[in-house]
């Protein structure tokens, strides 16, 4: 009884559950709860200490780092864990907040965690690294684009490629990215000639520190598969969309390799063209999109805002 009693005193706090709620989907290190949780490394360790304690999570030491998960589903501890955790909302918001944000520290920690990221620089991006034909994909970019692209936002800008690529057509540019290791590169990368109309700020996909209606075009490239909520992302960057706007999304097509998803902690095996349609919603028309061929297939999706509305309307893509 009592130690049944010492793991509901200790998961008896919202900051702790929410601790639960996150280790249940993965492991993380302090610093990561840190960034997650908004809250101060001593508080944070004074929780995981109590957690663990009550046996309720089992760490491990990596190097300088301590890792936290949940102990085994067939032990007290672990058994009592996922009982408590059966019994929280799913639609809490601040459990929903955790996890969009755990989605981007995962998708982070992958990126800096490859390879190539560390010997090349501000010269990696996810296409390159999964080897995907990135020149065949950004001819048909600049083949479905206008000539004349006013202001632009490209969400989850990474090393500001995008940017760069789309410069000479826009008469400004802004990129936003959750990460500041990749602003960092991102603004090395901008800081050349012709570069002086585009700028990088730190922000939120799902809460873009811009104006309704305040860009021409808005693009996502490589960025929905990573999102805990792909349809609130996209009614997000509709918001900024002016209408008459085009909205872009660049992403992978459905498919089953296990090993990439793992391999660089993607949350999605890519999109159908329902799965899309359906996350635009009902007032769009299922276009054919512009497809790339490759080790794995790329396509990209271009929608048109109609309206003062958030709906969409389908953009005919002729090829």
């Amino acid at each position: 009884m009592e130690q049944l009693l010492n793991g509901l005193r200790a998961c008896a706090e919202p900051t702790r559950l929410r601790i639960l709620a996150l280790v249940a989907r993965g492991t993380f290190c302090v610093m990561e709860f840190t960034e997650i949780l908004g809250q101060s490394q001593p508080r944070l360790s004074r929780h995981l200490r109590l957690l663990g304690e009550a046996g309720l999570l089992e760490r491990t030491r990596e190097g300088a780092n301590v890792w936290f998960a949940l102990p085994p589903a067939e032990s007290d501890a672990g058994s009592l864990a996922r009982a408590v955790l059966a019994r929280l909302p799913e639609e809490d918001q601040v459990l929903a907040a955790d996890r969009r944000q755990a989605a981007r520290v995962l998708a982070e920690r992958a990126r800096i965690a490859t390879e190539s990221f560390q010997k090349r620089g501000a010269e990696w991006d996810e296409m390159s690294a999964l080897e995907l034909p990135v020149a065949d994909v950004e001819i048909a970019l600049l083949d479905l684009l206008p000539k004349e692209l006013g202001r632009l936002l490209d969400i989850g800008t990474g090393t500001g490629q995008m940017l760069a690529l789309l410069a000479p057509r826009i008469s400004a540019g802004v990129g936003v990215d959750a990460s500041r290791a990749m602003l960092a590169l991102a603004r090395a990368r901008l800081s050349g000639p012709g570069m002086t109309h585009c700028a990088v700020r730190l922000g939120d996909m799902y809460r873009l520190p811009m104006a309704d209606g305040s860009f021409d075009q808005v693009v996502l490239q490589m960025v929905l598969h990573y999102a805990e909520d792909p349809a609130a992302a996209l009614a997000e960057a509709v918001r900024v969309l002016r209408p008459g706007g085009l909205l872009v999304v660049i992403d992978l097509a459905s498919h089953d390799n296990a090993e990439c998803m793992n391999r660089l902690a993607h949350r999605w095996p890519g999109f159908s063209d329902d799965e899309m349609a359906g996350l635009f919603g009902p007032s769009m028309n299922t276009p054919k999109p512009v497809s790339v061929a490759g080790p794995l297939e790329v396509r990209l999706w271009c929608a048109e805002r109609i309206g003062a509305t958030a709906e969409l309307k389908t953009l005919e893509v002729a090829r």
